[in-house]
């Protein structure tokens, strides 16, 4: 496990002042690769609040749930802080090692584990936990965040775990559901080759010119060390309360998803938001305006997902 320096920075000249009655501050883990940049919002007044430790999901996403690989910016986890912070609930969100303003700290492809980002979530908890500001600490993962989230919780102990909009099959099982009938039938046979060596833990050289951008040599080990990971058996482990969150007009995760993990986990409290989508919005289910929707910052965050989460948060240990 990499060894940590942490800290938060709580200088007055660094906080952001925000109308709606909190702050911002800036928050950093350094890490033996690098400085994993964060932002905290912290509610005003007198403390200690509850804390939030945001997770963001899978790919290019920052801190504020906005992937590089599009031309605008939804920034649904940046309103999920702001609506905690409101509620008087801090929250701490950052950019993924590797990812924006954190990617000078990401290893090489062929070093990164996914070990590492749970590793880096274990890392903040403790710092959040040993910071007197705060009572109480929730995880909160979204999509991909909600494993990291899981595997953290299951760790640590943390005071609470929410997913939003996690998957409850293992990785490997979800790729195979979104290639199938999307490549020729030969090369979806060669895709399942693949798929079986990795998830047996290992490598293979026999990866066509077609099937290099997911399966390059330099990736193999991190989705080797992902694919391992079974979501239902982690949330099952979780001894302390659990909130499992899924939208109903989500194109990237089915409701099918949540169910899984709340029959793995039957004290957990399922809530199934009717027409909310993967970006945290009320959108339906047509193409063209869930697409949009991932480019929109007008849109607000969904208000049920929003009152749900706020009620669920515990205040004190």
């Amino acid at each position: 496990m990499l060894l940590y320096s942490i800290c938060i920075s709580v200088l007055l000249v660094f906080q952001v002042p925000v109308s709606s009655g909190f702050v911002q501050e800036p928050a950093t883990l350094t890490t033996a690769t690098g400085v994993i940049h964060g932002t905290l919002n912290l509610p005003s007044g007198t403390g200690p609040f509850p804390v939030a430790l945001i997770i963001a999901g899978s790919g290019p996403t920052d801190r504020d749930g906005n992937s590089a690989m599009l031309t605008g910016k939804n920034n649904s986890l940046q309103m999920l802080a702001q609506s905690l912070a409101v509620a008087n609930i801090a929250s701490v969100r950052f950019d993924k090692r590797g990812i924006g303003a954190s990617a000078a700290a990401g290893p090489k492809e062929a070093d990164l584990r996914f070990e590492n980002y749970v590793d880096d979530a274990v890392a903040w908890v403790k710092l959040l936990r040993d910071d007197k500001r705060f009572s109480t600490v929730t995880i909160i993962g979204h999509s991909e965040g909600a494993l990291i989230g899981a595997i953290a919780a299951e760790r640590t102990h943390a005071n609470a775990f929410i997913s939003v909009a996690g998957v409850g099959r293992c990785a490997g099982l979800v790729l195979r559901e979104q290639l199938n009938g999307k490549l020729p039938a030969q090369l979806f046979q060669t895709n399942e080759k693949i798929l079986r060596e990795l998830e047996a833990g290992r490598t293979t050289q026999d990866v066509p010119p077609a099937l290099q951008s997911m399966y390059r040599a330099s990736v193999q080990p991190y989705l080797i060390s992902w694919f391992k990971y079974n979501p239902v058996k982690i949330v099952a482990s979780i001894k302390e309360p659990i909130l499992i969150c899924q939208g109903t007009t989500d194109i990237q995760v089915a409701v099918e998803e949540a169910e899984a993990l709340k029959k793995a986990a039957p004290t957990a409290k399922l809530v199934i938001v009717q027409g909310m989508n993967h970006v945290l919005k009320s959108v339906p289910a047509d193409p063209i305006k869930q697409t949009a929707s991932y480019s929109d910052p007008a849109l607000p965050i969904n208000p049920e997902l929003m009152k749900n989460i706020i009620e669920f948060v515990p205040r004190a240990k």
